[in-house]
């Protein structure tokens, strides 16, 4: 499975709220990143179960970005 990119985390939030990419601030609320994972299992086919500690260290999109690539390359594993 392809690494997660910015881009792709960008496009998905986007669609959240339906706003254009350049309206969307850095920070990710718990909200977005939840929509964020249910939108990501539907695509990828996968059920994503984050820890505590994975969910609590979302941040950003870049944070976004950085776990959930993790998440998704160790569910390609499986």
């Amino acid at each position: 499975m392809r690494a997660l990119s910015r881009e792709q985390v960008v496009t998905m939030l986007a669609r959240f709220g339906d706003r254009a990419p350049e309206q969307l601030d850095e920070h990710i609320g718990s909200l977005e990143l939840t929509w964020l994972l249910a939108e990501l299992e539907q695509e990828h086919d996968v059920e994503i179960d984050l820890t505590e500690h994975q969910f609590d260290s979302v941040h950003t999109i870049d944070d976004a970005v950085a776990v959930l690539s993790a998440v998704l390359e160790e569910a390609a594993t499986r």
